[in-house]
């Protein structure tokens, strides 16, 4: 895929001409420093003065590559900069020999406050450069997922959008694989399914890249035919990854697509009795147990008749199992913590409504919580809330699927789930000691132990029929109780224990794994026997972050730690457009490969095409619109 726009981080150094000097990879740097445009790069206001009322500089006029001193001042978020720049007469509209305004350059790195204050002063949202791109197609490209969210639900822009090529913002953010950019797209109801000029939807994007993060979202939000949609070339998602090699991704469709067509149509009468699961199975095996246990061991004519002590223990049995089935029942049939569905009138819906009248300012998203986002439900959910594919619903606290109970276990039937657990297996115990016991101390019984065998096995079929189901069952409901015994005690769901790594919320410095909900064995367990649930309250470790939204600061210096100050020009390393890449913020070793374009990843153009004989994409597209924002690879990080 191509065109996406490069992102370049200061104007300390500028090609003065692509000449003899330009090749040899030195700059003037002392000619270049004293200019508006280095000076709105780095948010200088003192210079900016000192140039603009004392030296009669204009900040109307693009520097040598064509770029406005407003463009370099968005890019690094320096918002007193661009308001100094407005307020001297600079064009808010104005675009660069690529059709890109300064409100494209904010969308780079997300500058949130540098693009509202263009946007106050009216810049045009869904303005569109020569490639088509508007602000939300950049915003995709760079993963600038608040950038988007901001844009969208503040100044309504188009967040489905094609450009030139037919690509919309999703296509980009499922080709460069950025998860969070896509459940918001998702949530924003774009078109999952549109299709490019070369016939691609955005999975066949994140597939072609092996991107099984997007590949997953995309699968879990979409239907069985977005998995069989082919492209020009007629290869489905999943053939596009095999054809490029990526295993895991092409593992995954594969295997969603099979998994899809198994599955039974919900509104047909095999899709509704497959709704009841194996929850009549399970009750069924547990009721037939038990009957056998009372008329082959407690009723039994042909042993002893029992005492009172073991009559009252035998009985014993058989009440906590039949608990254990109404526990059964309750944890089956109630609602696991459904999150609630945001009902809306899609006739009556305004045109001013891009998020759906759906909790534009929920504090999840002011914090950026892209993951509590639900692309089916159409909600954002609790944080550790997950939607079920099987149930199609967000459940909260959402520990699993059981299949055997037909339900989710969430946070309003995981005590009635774990107490059904503890009274099966007390029964299994009881029942299981008493049929035991009861074989064991028969007076017809031979005394040795082959003849022992034949003996009960002929005459006693169904409590050892009991004694062995028990026997079986009984260690795998055990190990069961133990598991979530062991869970509750950490207050930690099963979803949560299988899938450490993909919540943030789980992982504390260094990424190693930490569980901010955990108060302590005693708090986790009297707050789950006692409320039935544990409330989602954080054990909060003060930090020292003041990580901001723009840049970090710039050095002058090549021995500062923000990076050397120093450019890279080669048109044989290069990108290939006779344009040099600076950045400001990398470190020495990071520019050496990031400057050339050529280490880091492929190049951007904005014909991207199939290669039809070999049936791969091509993922070396054509160079692209050179400095500041032109069509490269995101070869430099955000700060």
């Amino acid at each position: 895929m191509s065109s996406e726009i490069e992102e370049v981080q200061s104007r300390d150094q500028q090609l003065p001409s692509a000449s003899a000097s330009s090749a040899a990879g030195e700059v003037d740097d002392e000619s270049l420093r004293n200019d508006v445009y280095t000076a709105a790069a780095y948010g200088d206001l003192e210079k900016l003065h000192r140039l603009v009322e004392q030296e009669g500089c204009t900040v109307t006029e693009p520097d040598g590559l064509g770029y406005y001193a407003l463009q370099w001042a968005a890019l690094n978020n320096r918002t007193a900069a661009a308001q100094y720049i407005i307020e001297h007469g600079g064009d808010i509209n104005a675009t660069d020999h690529t059709g890109q305004t300064a409100l494209h350059w904010s969308a780079v790195r997300g500058a949130i406050q540098v693009a509202e204050l263009l946007l106050q002063e009216g810049a045009q949202v869904n303005a569109a450069d020569m490639n088509g791109y508007q602000t939300t197609h950049v915003a995709a490209q760079y993963g600038q997922t608040a950038f988007l969210y901001h844009i969208v639900s503040k100044w309504n822009a188009d967040p489905d959008v094609p450009d030139n090529d037919g690509r919309s913002p999703l296509h980009w953010a499922a080709y460069k694989g950025f998860a969070d950019s896509i459940r918001l797209l998702l949530f924003l109801d774009t078109h999952r399914g549109r299709q490019d000029k070369e016939g691609c939807t955005p999975l066949h994007w994140a597939a072609i890249r092996g991107n099984l993060e997007a590949c997953t979202v995309l699968v879990q939000a979409g239907k069985k035919e977005d998995l069989m949609v082919t492209d020009n070339t007629g290869l489905t998602p999943a053939q596009l990854a095999s054809d490029k090699n990526h295993r895991q991704a092409a593992f995954f469709l594969g295997n969603a697509r099979r998994l899809l067509d198994q599955r039974c149509d919900r509104n047909s009468r095999l899709g509704k009795i497959s709704k009841l699961g194996l929850a009549p199975v399970l009750w069924c095996i547990i009721f037939v147990l038990l009957i056998t246990y009372i008329h082959s061991v407690i009723l039994a004519t042909n042993l002893p008749k029992l005492t009172a002590a073991a009559a009252l223990l035998a009985w014993l049995g058989v009440l906590l199992a039949t608990v254990g089935l109404a526990m059964f029942y309750t944890c089956s049939s109630k609602d696991p913590g459904y999150v609630k569905m945001n009902a809306y009138d899609t006739e009556n819906m305004k045109d001013d409504e891009p998020l759906l009248k759906i909790e534009i300012n929920n504090p999840a998203l002011l914090a950026g919580n892209w993951s509590q986002l639900c692309a089916t439900c159409k909600i954002v959910r609790p944080l550790r809330a997950k939607h079920c594919s099987t149930c199609d619903r967000c459940v909260e606290q959402f520990d699993h699927h059981c299949p055997w109970v037909s339900n989710c276990i969430g946070k309003k039937n995981k005590w009635d789930f774990f107490v059904f657990l503890v009274l099966e297996v007390s029964a299994m115990l009881v029942t299981g000691g008493v049929s035991l016991t009861r074989l064991l101390t028969d007076p017809l019984a031979p005394s040795s132990f082959g003849a022992w065998i034949q003996y009960i096995g002929k005459d006693h079929v169904g409590a050892v029929s009991f004694l062995i189901a028990d026997f079986f069952l009984f260690f795998g409901v055990f190990a069961l109780t133990v598991v979530q015994a062991s869970q509750i005690a950490r207050n930690i769901m099963t979803n949560e224990m299988a899938n450490a790594m993909r919540y943030s919320y789980l992982r504390g410095p260094g990424g190693r794994f930490r569980n901010p909900y955990d108060h302590g064995i005693k708090k986790n367990c009297s707050d789950f026997l006692i409320n039935g649930y544990n409330e989602d309250v954080e054990c909060i470790e003060v930090g020292n972050s003041d990580e901001g939204i723009g840049m970090v600061p710039m050095s002058r210096g090549s021995n500062l730690t923000n990076g050397d100050s120093h450019s890279h020009f080669d048109h044989t390393k290069g990108n290939g457009n006779g344009h040099v890449v600076i950045d400001m913020n990398s470190n020495n070793t990071t520019n050496s490969k990031t400057h050339h374009g050529h280490i880091n990843g492929h190049v951007h153009s904005s014909h991207c095409s199939h290669n039809n004989n070999g049936k791969t994409k091509d993922d070396n597209i054509p160079k692209g619109l050179g400095l500041g924002l032109g069509r490269n690879n995101r070869s430099v990080a955000s700060s």
